[in-house]
């Protein structure tokens, strides 16, 4: 572990070596108990004391009636507590020597003038105590690397790379299935709330310095330090990307934000200038936030806007066209020697233009290596997008044809469908551009699971697609500007 992110003050919040709870007890609905049952259940290997007034243990830990009971100071006190006590035990804590704090409890300045109050007392025993504290009003961190999840929702994704802080909890643990389900988990996840200690920018600088964390996914409701925001950010988009989803822009917007959080929302327009001068991708929807952080963090970059189709059917290429073009990326014709390459390997039916439309393959290798593999060689493609459909189906006909046993030819099928998708998986390593697949079929299927495993995005549409691989353009382009500009790290 780098020395810049354990001297980060938010470093023991997020990687505590033990915890004490409040809040939770040996009632299953209650929500401490929930919270405690996912740290538990994430195999955290910290020291965990419960703190409760009358049961003597909870879950099977040994509970303690008071935070001065403990047999040392943890790093780390979850608070889910009645809002009116929060700011007692978060004095407690402090002259107990506990530094860090999440307060899940909320009613406070989200619910009007008298939490506001309460709030700004938090504030104050933080400053005294020298502590800081997630929240109030939030579900805190998910972060797999310390096995610790302080939501009250599983997370099963395994480690990941995606770093994520968010103004909305549930935000953070509605994205554990998606994840999930494309082979992705985050690195740390931070759920900040009404951000009275700690807010986006504290997050930025942590995740920045992160190790796990190849790609920054932001949910805003507001910006409050938007003069830092914009100095971090920039730093930070010079070593990592950064994508943001606002959702503060419209009137009703700011409404719900202005309830939820307390936030004080800001036009669309101004955000989108905001982001921008930081560096930052700016996504439209939730969908795209992930599919943004899912290319920026597992391909590499562009050098550029151009960009290739290949298709085993004109439909979905011209689809793919359309998403591109409406992208802002660019479908320039294919070079003479790229041509004269791919003249041997696609039938006199199929199309060399770009989308290159191959029809049918003369053989599965073509498709999945010797085509793609041509188009990447030229020097002025910079990313290339593929249409997939390959069911075990369509193979294990062709095997048994030979007289093979049944086990045996869909033995040899599956076989055959491993070794292609590891040859199209390295062609990202081999040529150092960036590769995406698309379908119409369900990304639950073989072979896109498969590639997905692998590491290659694979998505449900072309336009998402397109959208993806011009993300990754626009960041390369943000990040050269930041260069240009005379920018550090």
């Amino acid at each position: 572990m780098s020395s810049s992110i354990t001297q980060n003050p938010l470093y023991y919040l997020i990687n505590p070596r033990g915890i004490a709870f409040f809040g939770a007890s040996n009632n299953f609905i209650n929500m401490g108990t929930m919270i405690l049952n996912s740290v538990l259940n994430m195999g955290y290997e910290g020291q965990i004391y419960p703190i409760h007034p009358k049961e003597s243990t909870v879950l099977g830990l040994t509970a303690y009636t008071a935070i001065d009971q403990t047999p040392q100071a943890p790093d780390l006190a979850i608070l889910v507590l009645p809002t009116k006590i929060v700011g007692d035990v978060l004095e407690q804590c402090g002259r107990r020597g506990v530094k860090n704090a999440v307060v899940v409890s909320g009613g406070f300045q989200e619910s009007g003038p008298e939490g506001a109050a309460m709030q700004e007392r938090l504030m104050r025993i933080a400053e005294q105590y020298g502590m800081r504290f997630l929240g109030p009003n939030c579900l805190g961190v998910a972060n797999p690397h310390c096995k610790i999840n302080t939501t009250p929702l599983p997370y099963e994704c395994g480690p990941g790379f995606i770093g994520l802080a968010s103004q909305s909890g549930s935000f953070v643990t509605q994205m554990y299935d998606q994840l999930r389900r494309l082979s992705l988990g985050f690195s740390t996840a931070l759920s900040v709330g009404n951000e009275a200690n700690v807010d986006l920018v504290d997050c930025l600088e942590y995740l920045g310095d992160d190790p796990h964390t190849k790609v920054i996914g932001m949910y805003v409701e507001t910006i409050r330090r938007g003069r830092r925001f914009v100095e971090v950010a920039r730093r930070v988009a010079l070593k990592k990307p950064i994508v943001a989803f606002y959702v503060g822009g419209s009137e009703t917007g700011r409404r719900a934000a202005l309830s939820h959080t307390g936030a004080l929302a800001g036009p669309d327009k101004l955000y989108d200038g905001i982001l921008r001068q930081a560096g930052v991708i700016r996504a439209q929807t939730i969908t795209e936030l992930f599919d943004f952080c899912w290319a920026l963090g597992s391909l590499p970059l562009p050098a550029g806007p151009n960009a290739v189709i290949q298709t085993d059917s004109g439909g979905p290429g011209a689809a793919a066209a359309d998403a591109c073009e409406r992208s802002g990326l660019k479908l320039p014709p294919l070079g003479p020697s790229t041509i004269e390459l791919l003249r041997p390997l696609v039938p006199h039916t199929g199309s060399l233009g770009n989308p290159v439309d191959i029809t049918f393959p003369r053989e599965f290798r073509n498709y999945y290596w010797d085509i793609p593999d041509a188009l990447l060689c030229d020097e002025n493609i910079h990313a290339l997008l593929i249409y997939f459909v390959l069911p075990v189906e369509l193979i294990y006909p062709s095997i048994a044809a030979q007289g093979l046993p049944v086990s045996e030819a869909k033995r040899q099928a599956v076989e055959l469908v491993s070794g292609l998708l590891d040859q199209t998986r390295s062609l990202i390593d081999v040529h150092g551009k960036p590769v995406v697949g698309y379908s119409f079929n369900s990304l639950e299927q073989e072979p896109l699971r498969g590639l997905i495993a692998r590491g290659m995005p694979v998505f449900s549409s072309p336009q998402r697609a397109a959208r993806a691989v011009a993300a990754m353009s626009q960041y390369a382009r943000l990040r050269q500007k930041l260069i240009a500009q005379g920018q550090t790290a």
